[in-house]
């Protein structure tokens, strides 16, 4: 599970940080500026009526400003890194970072501040001066001791969040850890014994939070480079020192870590030797989160000792402590109750969702990280990876509780549930659609057939569909390959229903059924018999033909076109149906359906009339009304061609339509379509607005613009879902990860009640 370190030159670091564009951040508004009315609402006259709301009341500006989602990450330079005091100016690329991941991780704008002062006094009174700015503040790489002191006083001078990251980020991930760990070796917190190596920001807040956690202040033993910090040592001492020191004889590290269960090393490379590693207690844990280097190396811990957790703060060793783990998802759960502070009942809180988290099943995504292999809570996965897209929704809530728990919070999250579907959607634009029909799913519980049963992401996507409560799945395969496969990946025994197809009592029904059905197509009644005992994909669609089944997701390990062939030879199309192929595409707040784009390669007019038809009924049965455009490289008749011909072809048939109950137009280019103002150069179009429903001239356009808009630009696709089949059937693409074959079996068991409509 070793992750391969990340190598690069000097030189491709400076390209990165210098090309195409100098830095890591921009600015995008939120509002359009297209428009001479746009400029007055967003600047002179229409903005003074924001700002005499706010001189009213202060509060008012997470109403009308960016305050709510807006972090600053405000430095001086005096601790960069691993680098040391380098100024101010130095630290900006390290602060650019910061800014990024806020944003990638917690969809949270922030901005970067250089102060060019060493001056405690001065640096309070710049940022006091500029804090109500911001929703929050993230100090950063600022030295040790000034560092608390800094901290400390802003937290009383400013009524919003203020966050020194270096001091708590480090102790929430390695508390997460901690936690973690004693279960795994059966230690309970007020019993645990431990060394600190370093008594630095990082090294103090750690042992502040799992003190705050229930460890024991006389069982923390903390040590500096002068060694113990002990009652009556008057050496190198502090305010913030002094809070560790305890009643001890031991006075340096390596007495410290004699028989204790525990290191936290925050100090630096080679600070802790194998022989105090050998002297710690049974089933130790070392934490060594000194960086670039760890105090010991997991390789020379493990020459001496085969029962230890290790944690670093490396990527490149299991159990990383990263900061990115907590940070973002702390500010965000802080700015959504508009918290005047962040304390330690909400970094605890903090701590105890990851821990939570490192012990649920983990996603592709992460799996995806590791280089396929999937790891699983256990002694070398004891902290949630950076890459789990379930942090956004699932650490935010636990911190906006705690706010709101101990008085914090300025606006109270009514309903906790609506909260974490909103932060669902900031990581994936498809949320709020696939919201409702897993909705719909968990009411109707529909039977659906996972087709190819012994795949280990089949089985993985059927255990986490039932477990989700969205329906009842039906993995197809030999039931000895398919235990030995949930045996190893830790599904529970029987917890998921087998059918094995050649074993199967139900044979005879679906061969008899199957050969009347093509006896006629030059199949003999052994053909026939072969298919439905060898074939899962006709299997399956015999369950649904004959009631056994609701719906299906197959296509997994077979291309689309061989999985869409065996489905049509079971299945008929719907009386009065096109069977089509359509594409949802999210991006930047827009839906639109892109329709056909896997079944008719060379549609005609017709064709194109009926995929409009089909394509409109289901998106209007998704909750959105269709505005539907006939795509074409000419708008209008201009240029003309044969492909155009086609497409006014299908819109000459729609109009000698009676029933049609949709917004359509076309022939049209793609940009005229979707373009919110193009009735001002077409006054004549029939479209209210820009289209959400793009019927494409041909198969091969179709499948195009999906691929390029999912490869080239932010858009989220989902499909393409498969239509007017008589019962649902979804098909994935080839290695399909488990999430894209979840949410095609939901979408089958959203279907059921529409195909049964029809």
């Amino acid at each position: 599970m070793t992750a391969k370190r990340p190598s690069f030159t000097d030189q491709e670091a400076l390209d990165f940080h210098s090309q195409p564009t100098p830095g890591k951040i921009s600015m995008t508004p939120t509002k359009p500026m297209g428009t001479q009315r746009d400029l007055s609402l967003a600047y002179s006259p229409g903005v003074a009526v924001p700002v005499l709301a706010i001189a009213e009341d202060p509060d008012k500006a997470y109403d009308y400003t960016s305050k709510s989602n807006l972090v600053a990450v405000i430095t001086n330079g005096t601790a960069i890194l691993g680098l040391g005091n380098l100024g101010p100016m130095a630290s900006k690329p390290v602060m650019e970072g910061k800014c990024v991941l806020f944003k990638r991780f917690a969809d949270l704008d922030s901005v970067d501040i250089e102060v060019n002062t060493t001056d405690v006094e001065d640096f309070i009174r710049t940022v006091r001066n500029i804090g109500d700015t911001w929703g929050g503040i993230n100090l950063e790489d600022i030295g040790s001791p000034d560092c608390f002191i800094i901290e400390s006083r802003l937290r009383e001078e400013l009524d919003i969040p203020v966050f020194h990251d270096d001091q708590h980020g480090t102790a929430i991930i390695a508390a997460a850890g901690i936690i973690n760990a004693c279960l795994i070796t059966g230690r309970e917190l007020k019993d645990l014994t431990v060394a600190v190596s370093g008594a630095g920001a990082a090294g103090l807040s750690c042992a502040g939070l799992i003190r705050h956690l229930g460890v024991k202040a006389e069982n923390i033993i903390m040590c500096d480079s002068t060694g113990v910090v002990y009652q009556g040592r008057t050496e190198r001492m502090d305010q913030f020192k002094s809070a560790f020191a305890i009643k001890t004889s031991k006075r340096t590290l390596a007495e410290a870590m004699v028989g204790v269960d525990c290191l936290l090393g925050l100090s630096a490379k080679g600070a802790v030797t194998k022989s105090m590693v050998k002297s710690m207690a049974k089933n130790p844990i070392i934490f060594a989160m000194a960086n670039p280097d760890p105090e010991i190396t997991p390789e020379d811990i493990k020459s001496v000792r085969d029962d230890a957790i290790i944690a670093t703060g490396r990527s490149d060793y299991p159990n990383q402590v990263n900061n990115v783990l907590g940070f973002p998802y702390i500010f965000r759960g802080a700015l959504d109750v508009r918290a005047r502070s962040i304390n330690e009942e909400m970094k605890v809180a903090c701590a105890q969702a990851l821990a939570e988290l490192a012990r649920e099943d983990v996603p592709d995504e992460v799996a995806a990280a590791y280089h396929g292999a999937r790891p699983s809570f256990g002694r070398e996965y004891i902290i949630p990876s950076p890459f789990d897209p379930r942090l956004i929704s699932f650490i935010p809530p636990f911190v906006a509780q705690a706010a709101m728990d101990t008085g914090v919070a300025r606006k109270p999250i009514a309903d906790m549930a609506a909260y974490c579907a909103s932060l669902k959607r900031r990581a994936d634009p498809s949320a709020a659609f696939l919201e409702g029909v897993q909705a719909r799913a968990k009411v109707q519980q529909s039977r659906i057939v996972f087709a190819e049963g012994e795949e280990p992401a089949v089985v993985r996507a059927a255990y986490a569909f039932k477990n989700q409560g969205l329906g009842k799945p039906i993995l197809i395969g030999r039931e000895a390959q398919v235990e030995r496969m949930m045996e190893q990946m830790g599904v529970p025994a029987g917890s998921l229903e087998i059918i094995n197809a050649r074993l199967s009592d139900n044979n005879p029904v679906y061969t008899d059924f199957l050969y009347a059905r093509l006896q006629r197509d030059g199949y003999l009644k052994r053909d026939v018999q072969r298919l439905v005992n060898q074939d899962r994909n006709i299997f399956g669609c015999c369950m649904l033909k004959n009631g056994d089944a609701d719906g299906m997701v197959t296509g997994v390990t077979r291309n689309y076109d061989v999985a869409l062939n065996d489905a049509r030879l079971v299945l008929d199309t719907q009386p009065g149906k096109a069977l089509i192929g359509m594409s949802m595409v999210i991006n930047r707040g827009r839906t639109v359906f892109i329709a056909d784009t896997s079944v008719t390669e060379l549609p005609q007019g017709q064709d194109l009339a009926n995929i409009a038809i089909e394509a409109a009924a289901a998106v209007r049965a998704m909750g959105f009304p269709p505005r539907v455009a006939f795509l074409s490289y000419s708008t209008f008749g201009n240029p003309m061609g044969e492909r155009g011909e086609k497409v006014r072809e299908a819109v000459s048939i729609l109009d000698q339509m009676a029933d049609i109950d949709f917004e359509y137009e076309g022939d049209m280019n793609a940009d005229v379509a979707i373009n919110q103002d193009h009735s001002l150069l077409y006054p004549f179009s029939r479209l209210t607005g820009p289209a959400n429903v793009l019927v494409m001239p041909a198969i091969h356009s179709a499948s195009i613009a999906t691929k390029l808009l999912e490869s080239m630009s932010r858009a989220t696709v989902i499909g393409p879902i498969l239509l007017g089949l008589e019962k649902p059937v979804q098909i994935a693409s080839l290695g399909a990860t488990v999430g894209d074959i979840v949410n095609l079996a939901t979408i089958a068991a959203y279907d059921v009640d529409r195909v049964q409509a029809d």
